[in-house]
């Protein structure tokens, strides 16, 4: 598959309320809140001090709220503002987004309230991946590259593994594996499709004299084990030495991949290196998750990899990079946000080889990386709000 492209050049968003001017503004603004307060809330349930809503156990609500909810929201404020880009035709904005938003946060809050029927909460956190399928189905068959319709597949396919994940809650489904690891999987396969297009892109952008290195066979096993790896995950009857031997290939295979795309001088903008240091979580996740199904490594410490690191680092470095690009402002961050990228590969690695190294402490890794990563994306939050909530600086709508 070749790498994503833009089509032509953008047309112009719709002037209105500035919050709802463009995709990016409501669900990065979300997503950043909702990373502070679901960690700051599992910190009690986790302990045992606080309970969660009677649908979930407490690994599964956690589980739940930080793919379905905040990873989600920064997959839709992506895509919302980049099919636009990709295809040149407008994408939801205004009282269409403003509803949209209202639905997933509608899905973060309905679990919590006195609502009588569990399947009309089901339904309102099941809806909103449809709805935002639905919202791009228009941009993206107007738009001359058809490869970029390969997100519809992957949005629809996000939608079923969380239908999926509340069936399993519920005892419907046993013959599958586990919806939410899945999930992960469908993830770190968007962050596969993206980086492919966006890392070589804004890495030349910013360095003068830099050229990527593009090998199609690379890109194309990358985007091929990417999809295998969600298979292996949704059938669990397949041996797990084929699962860990997929996983350690795709970990080396990345590890080619972004020597193409990398140089040196990546590590003078933290807006770059939080980017590729998001791609080296990717591999050393791949590589620890391979060893944990030989039983090398702590599963849940390498899942860890996969999640805190490569889908919190990678996902905080996208939403700075694309909200000041399409603000209007220079690209390179303040130092708040620089501070923010630190504390969260911090947390990270606490996560990950804190709790698998130093088991005796895990309860304090667990706290303390839990820390870290509030202090994170507050300072985002704190960073990037006036951002999202304001006009362009340029003038120009979106």
């Amino acid at each position: 598959m070749q790498p994503l492209r833009q089509d032509s050049v953008a047309t112009p968003v719709v002037g209105g309320w500035a919050p709802l001017a463009l995709g990016f503004r409501p669900f990065f603004l979300l997503a950043g809140i909702a990373a502070v307060a679901l960690m700051f809330a599992w910190l009690p349930v986790w302990r045992g001090q606080l309970s969660v809503p009677a649908h979930y156990d407490p690994i599964a609500w956690h589980a739940h709220e930080m793919l379905f909810g905040y990873a989600v929201a920064v997959i839709a404020g992506f895509l919302l503002t980049a099919v636009r880009n990709w295809t040149g035709m407008p994408t939801w904005t205004g009282t269409r987004l403003g509803l949209l938003a209202a639905v997933w946060l509608s899905g973060r809050l309905a679990p919590w309230m006195e609502v009588d029927s569990l399947w009309l909460v089901i339904g309102v956190d099941v809806l909103f991946l449809p709805l935002l399928a639905l919202s791009l189905v228009k941009p993206l068959w107007a738009g001359k590259s058809k490869v970029n319709r390969v997100f519809l597949l992957l949005l629809s396919a996000m939608a079923l593994a969380n239908l999926l994940s509340h069936l399993q809650l519920l005892g419907m489904v046993s013959f599958l594996g586990d919806a939410r690891k899945v999930m992960v999987d469908l993830i770190l396969l968007l962050i596969v499709l993206v980086a492919g297009r966006v890392l070589p892109f804004f890495t030349q952008n910013v360095l003068p004299g830099f050229k990527a290195i593009s090998r199609p066979p690379v890109e194309n096993a990358s985007i091929g084990l990417a999809v295998l790896l969600v298979l292996l995950e949704l059938v669990p009857q397949i041996p797990p030495i084929v699962a860990a031997l997929a996983w350690l290939a795709f970990g080396l295979l990345q590890a080619v991949r972004l020597s193409g795309w990398f140089d040196r001088r990546v590590f003078t903008m933290p807006v770059l290196w939080v980017l590729h240091i998001g791609y080296v979580w990717l591999i050393v996740g791949a590589l620890l998750k391979g060893l944990s199904l030989f039983g090398l490594f702590p599963a849940p410490a390498a899942l860890h990899a996969l999640t805190a690191g490569v889908i919190g680092v990678f996902t905080l470095g996208m939403m700075a990079r694309v909200a000041r690009g399409h603000t209007g402002r220079p690209i390179e961050v303040s130092k708040t946000t620089a501070t923010a990228f630190v504390l969260l590969n911090l947390a990270g690695l606490i996560r990950v080889f804190g709790t698998a190294w130093l088991a005796g402490s895990y309860a304090l890794w667990v706290d303390l990386s839990a820390a870290l990563w509030i202090a994170a994306f507050a300072l985002f939050v704190l960073d990037y709000a006036f951002l999202l909530l304001r006009p362009r600086v340029d003038g120009k709508p979106g």
